[in-house]
């Protein structure tokens, strides 16, 4: 079963979604991402984004997997010149959804492949989306070359430094 448009918000169950192997996926502009819009430049870009459930066998037996994939541009800030810079977003990331309370094994624990995720009750995707989104940007993003900002009028300021070092002058002979 597969669904078009913004994530319905809302999966009731994602253990019954994962078991019964269902997708949900489609387009989401970024500037219905609140939490992500002060580390963008423009909010103009559009993501596909797709979320399948599945089932593995795991130390457990069966074990639900759900796989979060996202795909775009955003136009982050950078951090050297303010100005906008292009970054392609690549998320693929599995979870393991993990009932409230339930041990998870330490075999799980130590797998990077996958991601446990407690989950009580209903599983927000939206909120699940822009999670994973911030996780993925840089740090610090900048361009490989660029200026710092300058100064109303273009020209850049003296060092207040500067005045300094001409006041240490040059040795004397004396």
């Amino acid at each position: 079963m597969s669904q078009q448009g913004v994530p319905s918000r809302v999966i009731p169950d994602p253990f019954r979604f994962a078991a019964e192997s269902r997708s949900v996926e489609g387009k989401l502009a970024a500037a219905d991402l609140l939490r992500l819009s002060d580390a963008l430049a423009s909010t103009d870009s559009v993501l596909e984004w797709q979320f399948e459930g599945s089932m593995v066998e795991g130390a457990q037996g069966l074990e639900p997997r759900l796989r979060l994939r996202v795909e775009g541009e955003l136009e982050l800030c950078c951090q050297r010149c303010l100005g906008g810079l292009k970054w392609p977003l690549r998320v693929d990331t599995l979870l393991q959804p993990v009932r409230s309370g339930q041990e998870i094994p330490e075999e799980e624990l130590e797998n990077d492949e996958v991601d446990a995720i407690e989950i009580d009750g209903d599983l927000d995707v939206l909120a699940l989306l822009e999670d994973e989104i911030l996780l993925a940007l840089p740090i610090a993003p900048r361009h490989q070359v660029c200026e710092a900002p300058r100064p109303e009028g273009g020209t850049s300021k003296e060092s207040p430094f500067a005045a300094l070092a001409s006041l240490r002058g040059s040795p004397s002979a004396e």
